[in-house]
């Protein structure tokens, strides 16, 4: 589906982000994409998502031999890797699913990444017949490769070493802490002898990689361990009296700036820090691959929502609506790591004003924690009206939560264009049907577990 609307209120290219995402809410509405039938969905910034990967092209345009790849998981709907495709990533894939979901969209093999710390043979065994580079995350995968590997395989393979250099602000988010369970722990005793052997014992071994973690690290912490993934490679092609290694796979990790509409910290920040941790890294002696993710489609997406009820309880005043944790899971289970910034807007999609009432907006699954923003000062939200939740373009309405049966939510890209600021939506993905609930939940089966006479 593509539709068009002309925002009367903004411009697009001048206006704000914000004022030019509003302009996308009014037509939204007005074309029926929110409202009765259809209470949430998400929406991709199209031309945003160019500028992004744009933005981190330039970043390392003084780099020869960089392959920067999309990490799946943070938006694995198949027109958006298309799109990110067509404009020149590659694409790092972590499940069986992943990998096909890119092949669909068109990556070629050559540029696909597989990284997963569970790889079972038969992914294993795909992904070197298909020529999908591979890092393994294990000194023990690394021996079930060598059975399965054929010596004319053309993907290229990669070892995933831990740095230990530690964690960030979220725990959960932080790749390179002492038992993290990615990766070979570099700093556990043996274990660096263990990789240069396992290096030298390997010539086809050509790669290293490691990924430190993404929200809630800072960039030194990312640039030390990308530092000690470079001085382990130094230090195994000198043991080896060859260059064997030839590419490092850095990983992404920018964190994503939730607070205000400011891209911080940027690709040109993170290539600074590198270039202080490890000044050999950019001087062309090995190939680089990036794993960026979040940070190139967070800010280019948002959420819709009706708000269906209001109501006061305790002297709290709370929004019932729709968008919860169903399609913003990380942000209802660890809302001090996750805080969205909110928008309010009437039931014509027009930003609302008026006083300010401290509100809880609240989504509709059936748990009491089911909330996205907690005593947020917004005008007076009443039924019918639409919330928003920015910087929600990356994992938000891509990979919902089934919790209550939930329908997953549609999502449609949108772009803005020149004087006449039209808004242009095309369908990434249609909303979820009941008959599809009820087929994902095993309809075809409904008598398989009641026991028949004779």
């Amino acid at each position: 589906m593509t539709q068009t609307t002309s925002a009367r209120h903004h411009e697009h290219g001048t206006a704000s982000p914000a004022a030019r995402f509003d302009a996308v809410v009014e037509a939204a509405v007005q074309q029926g994409l929110l409202g009765e039938g259809d209470p949430v969905a998400g929406f991709i910034d199209t031309e945003g998502v160019r500028a992004s990967v744009g933005a981190l092209h330039d970043a390392f345009a003084a780099t020869p031999g960089v392959l920067h790849t999309f990490a799946a998981k943070a938006c694995s709907l198949i027109p958006v890797l298309r799109l990110l495709a067509g404009s020149g990533m590659g694409c790092e894939v972590a499940s069986p699913g992943e990998l096909r979901l890119a092949l669909e969209a068109g990556f070629p093999a050559s540029r696909i990444v597989l990284d997963s710390p569970a790889k079972t043979r038969e992914e294993i065994r795909l992904a070197l017949a298909l020529g999908v580079a591979v890092n393994a995350d294990s000194l023990a995968e690394l021996r079930r490769i060598d059975a399965l590997r054929n010596p004319s395989t053309t993907s290229v393979l990669g070892l995933r070493i831990n740095p230990q250099v530690g964690g960030g602000s979220i725990g959960p988010m932080s790749t390179a802490t002492d038992t993290s369970k990615f990766g070979v722990a570099l700093r556990d005793p043996g274990a660096r002898e263990a990789i240069v052997e396992a290096f030298r014992e390997r010539p086809w071994l050509t790669r290293l990689h490691a990924h430190v973690g993404s929200q809630g690290c800072p960039l030194e912490l990312i640039a030390a361990g990308v530092a000690g993934t470079y001085e382990l490679a130094e230090e195994i092609n000198g043991a080896l009296g060859v260059r064997q290694i030839t590419s490092l796979d850095i990983g992404g990790g920018l964190p994503v700036n939730f607070a205000d509409e400011t891209v911080r910290p940027t690709y040109a920040d993170y290539v600074a820090a590198l270039t202080a941790a490890a000044p050999g890294l950019f001087s062309g002696h090995y190939a680089l691959v990036t794993e960026f993710g979040r940070s190139l489609l967070a800010k280019n997406g948002f959420i819709g929502a009706r708000v269906e009820y209001t109501k006061d309880a305790g002297g709290r005043r709370i929004a019932l609506t729709h968008a919860g944790a169903q399609t913003a899971t990380r942000t209802v289970l660890m809302p001090d790591a996750w805080p969205l910034r909110i928008g309010a807007f009437g039931p014509d999609g027009v930003p609302k004003g008026g006083p300010v009432l401290a509100q809880d907006i609240a989504g509709p699954c059936c748990f009491a924690g089911d909330v996205v923003a907690y005593g947020r000062e917004l005008p007076e939200l009443a039924e019918d009206d639409v919330v928003v939740l920015y910087d929600t373009g990356a994992y938000y309405f891509s990979t919902p939560w089934a919790y209550n049966s939930l329908p997953r939510p549609a999502v449609y890209g949108f772009r803005v264009a020149g004087p006449t600021g039209a808004v242009t939506f095309a369908t990434v993905r249609e909303p979820q049907s009941l008959d599809s609930i009820a087929a994902e939940s095993g309809l075809a089966h409904v008598d398989a577990l009641i026991e028949r006479d004779g």
